[in-house]
């Protein structure tokens, strides 16, 4: 999921507390049909190993930057962690029943660093390589395909301790966790992702300081960016050595934007964000060099760049993931670094739970912007809402606003592909209600309501949807 805090830093404030969602009480239901996206479109649901796992210092694992990060409730919303989460590590096995009664044949998850190797390198944790083979092979055994993703966000303590992703060593350090999760799990793995969000992670970890590890400044950023996208490629080579037949990936945060006016000034604001926002990661990747143009602040990576990063930068990904949840209008402002801001929602805009403007037009033409590249594939690898869900005295989660949500952004994501992007798969955010990060336990994006008290799961209005549509 993209952060709140990604949005407050980059492209101006949001409003601080929950907002009501406006949302028309009658709905007009769109028929959405599976045979449509053709027979081999990948549908499932996206999760992460922080958000889902819970069991953070059992059998084994290391700690990591988001176990230290929310040790000070003062940094969650909510004072909530995710020391327990939706403790998945405990009942995965029941969880990928439902995700199969769900009708989903595609289960995307994240392997945590420090649960494979507590120090970030060096001695590996054979009990954590253990529960991800039993979940690995329920899957398997329950016909639901494996997505792995190397990293989402929880880097072993012990590294950042050495400077994380600002320290070149990292590159090695990734390579030696790239390789043993490549070797131990690729015989049953086929889909693979390298980095979840570089954009968002590099820019609250280590230039606002709003996410673990708190790190903060222009250069502590710009080394982060350049280590991770050197990783992104290296981990993609690994892959491609270790797994035979191997699908491989990596993810974007993305949002469209466009200027609230057409002139020059606003323009240009547009593109700046742009930049950060969707282009940042992708162009080097694609051998385009970084997207110093537009955004002349960027040249200082200049700093980072040794001889042989030039060709390491790149790598031919088979496909490529974007997230997005809405599209943003942009302003010039007197925000730093980028001179832009984000217009927030009119007063009567429909919205999320989240302050996010429902706006399915957006997926859309983020879709179509990516495909301006010449990727091969297109996966929408997160998209989802949240709303204020309520459990009824019947047990019931009737959450037609997010039915409605889903409805309109598949036949965005349908649109497209009809206009000839290479769109094959999409990823619901996300299964289960979990930890969202620093926002903590209070926005619900799952398609199944938990019950963190007790862990109890009751499938949403949502999730029978899906159900009956990919039935």
């Amino acid at each position: 999921m993209i952060p709140l805090r990604f949005f407050r830093f980059i492209a101006g404030s949001v409003a601080a507390n929950p907002i009501k969602t406006n949302f028309k009480s009658e709905i007009k239901e769109l028929n959405i049909d599976r045979k449509d996206f053709g027979h081999d479109f990948h549908w499932g649901v996206a999760t992460a190993s922080y958000q889902i796992e819970g069991a953070w210092n059992t059998d084994g694992k290391g700690e990591s930057i988001w176990d230290r990060f929310t040790v000070n409730p003062k940094n969650v919303k909510d004072r909530t962690n995710g020391q327990v989460a939706t403790d998945f590590y405990n009942r995965y096995e029941s969880d990928l029943v439902l995700l199969k009664d769900l009708n989903f044949e595609n289960f995307r998850f994240s392997f945590s660093w420090p649960r494979i190797l507590p120090d970030g390198t060096g001695k590996v944790n054979e009990k954590g390589i253990g529960f991800y083979n039993r979940m690995i092979d329920k899957c398997l055994e329950l016909g639901i395909e494996p997505w792995a993703m190397l990293y989402h966000w929880d880097l072993p303590q012990k590294l950042e301790e050495l400077g994380g992703w600002t320290n070149r060593d990292i590159i090695g350090w990734f390579s030696e966790y790239a390789d043993l999760c490549t070797r131990r799990f690729g015989d049953r793995i086929q889909h693979w992702m390298v980095l979840n969000e570089p954009a968002s992670f590099t820019t609250l970890g280590y230039l606002s300081g709003m996410h673990a590890p708190q790190k903060g400044g222009i250069a502590k950023f710009l080394a982060a960016v350049h280590h991770a996208s050197l990783c992104q490629a290296e981990g993609g080579r690994i892959i491609r050595e270790n797994v035979k037949e191997s699908h491989i990936g990596t993810t974007f945060s993305c949002a469209y934007t466009e200027p609230q006016k057409r002139s020059g000034r606003y323009q240009r604001a547009s593109e700046r964000l742009d930049v950060m926002l969707n282009r940042l990661f992708i162009e080097p990747s694609l051998g385009m060099g970084y997207p110093y143009k537009e955004l002349p602040f960027i040249r200082k990576i200049d700093q980072f760049i040794q001889p042989e990063d030039v060709e390491n930068l790149k790598f031919d990904f088979d496909f490529i993931g974007i997230q997005n949840y809405f599209r943003i209008t942009s302003r010039p402002s007197l925000i730093p670094l980028i001179w832009a801001n984000r217009v927030k929602p009119s007063a009567n805009a429909e919205v999320t739970a989240m302050g996010w403007e429902v706006s399915p037009e957006g997926i859309y033409d983020i879709i179509m912007q990516f495909a301006k590249y010449g990727v091969k594939e297109i996966i929408v690898t997160e998209n989802g809402a949240a709303f204020h869900d309520h459990l009824k005295k019947n047990g019931k989660i009737h959450d037609r606003q997010r039915i409605h949500f889903y409805q309109r952004y598949l036949q965005n994501v349908l649109r497209a592909k009809n206009d000839g992007a290479p769109v094959t798969g999409y990823f619901a955010w996300t299964f289960v209600d979990n930890f969202e990060w620093d926002e903590g336990i209070r926005p619900r994006f799952g398609l199944v309501y938990n019950d963190f008290k007790t862990q109890k799961r009751i499938i949403k209005d949502s999730g029978f949807w899906f159900q009956e549509m990919l039935k």
